[in-house]
C-alpha cells in the first residue's frame, strides 16, 4: 500500500494576498488556483522543488472559520520548511521583511529559525543535518 498527505489546509482571509505572500517573499510555486464558485477557489502552493505534501489556501468562510487564521495550531510552529541551504533562504528572507521570533540556532537536528507567515503562523526554517531522520532530500 502506498499513501501520503498531499495537501494540508491553511485558513486564509483572502486568497489574493496569501498568494502574494507565499509566491513573492516566500518564493512558493502556485500550482493551482481554480475558480470553484464566486466565492471559492481551489489554490495550491508548495516551496521549489516540493514532491509530495503542499499547502491547500482555504479562505475563511464565517466568523468561527476566521477565528482560527494565524492560530491554527494555537501558536505552536504550524509549518516545518525544510531547505538544502538555511544562510540563503534565511538572509532572502530577511531581505523581503519576514518577520523571525526567534535568532538562528545549531540544534542537535540542524540549523533552524522560527518565522511568522502574514498572518501570524510560525513557521521553522530548518537545514536539517545527519541526525534528523524525517529528512528526505532527493
Amino acid at each position: 500500500m502506498h499513501q501520503r498527505i498531499a495537501h494540508v489546509a491553511l485558513v486564509v482571509k483572502d486568497y489574493d494576498e496569501a498568494i502574494d505572500f507565499y509566491v513573492n517573499k516566500l518564493e512558493f510555486q502556485l500550482l493551482t488556483d481554480t475558480k470553484l464558485s464566486e466565492e471559492k477557489r481551489w489554490v495550491i502552493i508548495a516551496p521549489p522543488g516540493a514532491k509530495e505534501c503542499c499547502l491547500l489556501l482555504s479562505k475563511a468562510e464565517n466568523e468561527e472559520e476566521a477565528k482560527s487564521i494565524g492560530y491554527q495550531t494555537g501558536g505552536k510552529v504550524s509549518f516545518y520548511l525544510f531547505t538544502d541551504d538555511f544562510e540563503r533562504d534565511y538572509q532572502k528572507y530577511k531581505e523581503k521583511d519576514i518577520s523571525f521570533v526567534s535568532s538562528p540556532q545549531s540544534l542537535d537536528f540542524g540549523k533552524v529559525v522560527i518565522f511568522k507567515d502574514l498572518y501570524g503562523n510560525r513557521w521553522d526554517l530548518i537545514q536539517p543535518n545527519e541526525n534528523n531522520k524525517g529528512f528526505i532530500m532527493s
